[in-house]
């Protein structure tokens, strides 16, 4: 089976069009080695590609006749990706979130809740002091 095929056929890539764009830009390697999209896969290889910032680890166990559903994938294949880069990625993903320079616009909804859930507290902490 060819590579952009059989990457589609496991859902790691939502379209084929997409595999083949990665291929052309030589994110997707067979056993360590540059694959074009009609690259063909046997059971044993070792394929090698980046998405989402993680370079994922995936060794063929089986070819598959056609797109598999979510819960079969494992039958075709062993994601031997590190645990260590899904981590990091939920690491970044987090650092993303809390993170946005002051000056870039309108506070977000959730920015001004916290904005009047803060002065609320400061506000009670005064009344209980019994400054007013």
């Amino acid at each position: 089976m060819r590579i952009d095929k059989y990457l589609w056929c496991v859902r790691y890539y939502k379209t084929r069009n997409m595999v083949t764009e990665a291929c052309k830009k030589n994110q997707v390697t067979v056993n360590g080695q540059v694959a074009k999209p009609s690259k063909e896969v046997f059971p044993t290889d070792r394929i090698t590609f980046r998405k989402d910032q993680i370079t994922q680890i995936i060794t063929v166990l089986d070819i598959p006749e056609s797109r598999v559903g979510a819960k079969l994938v494992d039958i075709y294949r062993k994601n031997e990706t590190p645990q260590e880069a899904y981590a990091h990625l939920k690491l970044l993903k987090l650092s993303k979130e809390h993170y946005r320079k002051s000056g870039t616009g309108r506070p977000t909804k959730k920015d001004r809740r916290d904005i009047d859930e803060y002065g609320n507290e400061i506000y009670e902490e005064e009344d209980e002091d019994g400054i007013n």
